[in-house]
């Protein structure tokens, strides 16, 4: 299994900025996997914000975080962050941090984001 366990999150205003962690732990763990960001927004669906792949280090965004988020890994800790800034209104909603490796997908538990005009 794999748990993962985020930290971050919180409340700020518009055009403020937030950081969120997650690190990955379990026997399922390993040096190839994608690990990355989704959110979901209240009455929404679950979206993808961003993810980053080892090795190699590919990152892929959502058109509406592209220029104001950026994600890293590390990869000996297992660890990936999003550094979120200029955020808005519309950023607002419950984070989750999800890894992947081959058919397998964990989900954390999700963290609060709240941004307000």
């Amino acid at each position: 299994q794999v748990q993962l366990v985020e930290s971050g999150g919180g409340s700020v205003q518009a055009g403020g900025s937030l950081r969120l962690s997650c690190q990955a732990t379990g026997n399922r763990v390993t040096s190839v996997n994608r690990m990355g960001w989704y959110r979901q927004a209240p009455g929404n669906q679950r979206e993808f914000v961003a993810s980053s792949s080892i090795p190699g280090g590919s990152v892929n965004y959502a058109d509406s975080v592209k220029g104001r988020f950026t994600i890293s890994r590390d990869g000996a800790r297992n660890t990936v962050s999003l550094q979120m800034s200029s955020l808005n209104p519309e950023d607002t909603g419950v984070y989750f941090c999800h890894y992947h490796y081959g058919v397998l997908d964990y989900w954390g538990k999700g963290t609060l984001v709240t941004v307000s005009s």
